[in-house]
């Protein structure tokens, strides 16, 4: 498949013609002019969520860091690698990788601003490293340095590496799809879960709150690539072939074994309410559902083990209010999932 023509004045596409991907668009952005209605509504809860990392007030986190166990303080800098990595390679993924090939304007639209969503967050882990850290080269540079998170690094950029090596196929672009579903879905929420445990205890709220921004973007980001699936399930069903179907539930059985074995890594047995049982259940649970939401089947059957991170990320549910500070209520825009 070739890239998209940035300008294709040749083309008669009309809206009821488009598609995710494999059209023939003019290059022109008529948006008044929308098929895809659910990809507009997120264009503008995306607008409506706009925030900016320097509201989040770290003040307390320096002091709070330094009172942390060594276990803790480990597992914290590991953890805040571990996104700076994944939302750095997104950036450039979905700006190099994924974008060139939609041919749908409305999803090019959520697609670029998800890529500065993602820019955005880069920032924010840059805030949050220089508020506790002496010397932020140490957490810059433990993606060189630490052979297990270099590994499961490794293991997460191959299947981009592979849609940016030339021109992909129609299915390799639904891979990618799904890819991006469990780096939206899988990774970043169980790296996050780990800061909202932190503040559960009182410790590092600064650190949490701007964790509980940055998720609330990605939820958009997770609906994005979820949507995109279930679209192109619906118009192109020929390419969810038996064996695109089973690449995929090995895919997501890949990143459950590099997950359980990054998060009891990192925690090491020494994190309270972070057993290793809790963390292995939690990211079969995460995985379950997010194979049910594109009409796939579970492949572990797990019941939520620690449902009290879902009261601690949401900002629809502001009954539990354990931030300090005026950001606490800053609540632009919520989710309504039934839209989509």
């Amino acid at each position: 498949m070739q890239r998209k023509k940035i300008y294709n004045p040749d083309s008669e596409e009309g809206v009821n013609e488009r598609k995710i991907f494999g059209g023939n668009p003019t290059g022109i952005f008529e948006l008044n002019k929308i098929k895809y209605q659910w990809a507009y509504k997120l264009w503008e809860m995306m607008l409506n969520n706009t925030w900016f990392p320097k509201e989040v007030d770290m003040t307390t986190d320096a002091r709070d860091y330094k009172l942390l166990t060594d276990s803790e303080k480990n597992a914290y800098d590991k953890a805040l690698s571990q996104l700076i990595f994944m939302d750095s390679l997104q950036t450039n993924n979905l700006i190099d990788n994924v974008n060139p090939y939609i041919t749908a304007p409305e999803v090019n639209l959520i697609l670029v601003r998800q890529a500065f969503e993602e820019a955005l967050h880069s920032q924010s882990y840059a805030v949050m490293v220089d508020s506790i850290s002496q010397n932020s080269d140490e957490i810059y540079d433990m993606w060189r340095q630490d052979a297990q998170l270099k590994h499961k690094n490794d293991n997460i950029a191959r299947v981009y590496d592979e849609l940016g090596s030339g021109n992909p196929t129609d299915q390799e672009i639904v891979k990618a799809m799904f890819a991006n579903q469990i780096l939206e879905g899988i990774y970043f929420y169980s790296g996050f879960t780990f800061f909202y445990t932190l503040a559960r205890s009182g410790k590092m709220l600064g650190s949490a709150q701007m964790i509980r921004f940055i998720q609330r973007d990605e939820v958009t980001h997770l609906l994005i690539f979820q949507n995109m699936i279930n679209v192109t399930r619906k118009e192109r069903p020929e390419l969810f072939t038996p064996e695109l179907i089973e690449e995929v539930y090995e895919m997501f059985r890949k990143a459950v074994e590099l997950e359980i074995s990054w998060g009891k890594y990192i925690t090491e047995g020494q994190i309270l309410g972070l057993t290793n049982d809790i963390i292995e259940d939690y990211i079969q649970y995460l995985a379950d559902k997010r194979l049910t939401a594109v009409g796939l089947n579970k492949l572990y059957n797990k019941e939520h083990p620690i449902k009290w991170v879902d009261n601690f990320s949401s900002f629809n549910d502001q009954k539990t209010n354990f931030f300090e500070g005026n950001v606490t209520n800053y609540s632009k825009g919520s989710l309504n999932f039934d839209d989509f």
